[in-house]
């Protein structure tokens, strides 16, 4: 029998989360990943990849856990040198995780395409699932604000999120291709599942959902498409999400999340505090899993992974 395929959606460090509760329970040939990269952009220099890194350093078992981002064990002697030459410091560089985007700017210069550098930048850290991005091609989330358009790592590193949301922009989405090697998946009659990981709607899922109009790819599917809630109890445990929710004059609960990705889903998780909400979310005609979406330990994450997988099952 034709084992089944899964392709998880993801972005920041929920979406890393469980993409590494996943990873415990499906082999590589099974299941793939497929990650924001409209966080991407240029800094001293470098080509900072922040949700990969997110990913690759979760699934390496390299994660920061002081931080909540960056890689274990870090020091900060380079920000200390840049500190005192008085250059830019908003966003943090540790020594260790400047390894990683000294090596891509350096891969990509010699024309390598960010696929083939973070599988190779994964493989020499251990990681064995693929980590994809969601394509070759530049996207660049911008934020816009009363005073204007932020670009992504402005608004949520150097202006702490503190400017009032307005809408986004993900430019250059309609011209990227999606990442080839996610179109085979998602075209492969074994793909039984496509798992959208409890990510910001706005800014780690939509940049995905935009390239190439591949919302409409998940609305055709043959598989099964789910999502995970973000957000519990009105409120979401990490990240602006319900910030923006409410400057965008939208409810900030998770039954607005569902209705969100109404159009290509079928199935929907949702946290045990947000119990109440099972009715009006299957009122959409989804589906309804209700579990403990808090992941604190890496047990938490592999159960909410088995749920995922019993929800398409």
């Amino acid at each position: 029998m034709t084992a089944p395929r899964y392709l998880a959606l993801t972005g920041g460090v929920g979406g890393a989360k469980l993409a590494l509760g996943l990873s415990k329970l499906l082999p590589p040939d099974q299941l793939i990943f497929v990650v924001n990269t409209g966080d991407d952009f240029a800094h001293l220099g470098l080509h900072v990849s922040p949700d990969i890194d997110t990913l690759v350093y979760t699934l390496a078992g390299e994660s920061n856990p002081e931080t909540g981002w960056g890689r274990s064990g870090e020091t900060w002697h380079f920000m200390e040198a840049l500190t005192q030459l008085g250059a830019e410091t908003w966003f943090k560089l540790g020594d260790r995780d400047l390894a990683m985007h000294v090596e891509r700017t350096r891969r990509l210069k010699t024309g390598e395409t960010l696929t083939l550098v973070t599988t190779g930048l994964a493989a020499a850290l251990g990681i064995r699932h693929a980590i994809l991005p969601m394509s070759d091609d530049p996207v660049a989330t911008f934020v816009r604000t009363p005073e204007g358009p932020m670009d992504f790592q402005h608004y949520f590193v150097r202006e702490r999120c503190q400017p009032v949301v307005t809408g986004f922009e993900f430019r250059g989405a309609q011209a990227a291709r999606i990442n080839p090697l996610v179109l085979e998946w998602l075209e492969d009659p074994r793909l039984r599942g496509i798992i959208l990981c409890p990510s910001n709607p706005f800014v780690s899922i939509n940049p995905i959902l935009q390239v190439a109009n591949l919302r409409q790819h998940l609305a055709g599917s043959k598989a099964r498409v789910i999502a995970v809630s973000p957000v519990i109890g009105g409120a979401a445990i990490k990240g602006p999400t319900v910030k923006m929710m409410r400057e965008l004059g939208v409810v900030g609960t998770a039954d607005w999340v569902a209705g969100h990705y109404r159009d290509f889903l079928d199935g929907f998780v949702l946290d045990a505090v947000d119990a109440n909400l099972r009715e009006t979310i299957a009122a959409m005609g989804l589906d309804v899993t209700v579990t403990r979406t808090l992941m604190i330990s890496l047990e938490d994450r592999v159960s909410l992974a088995r749920a995922c997988l019993d929800l398409i099952g």
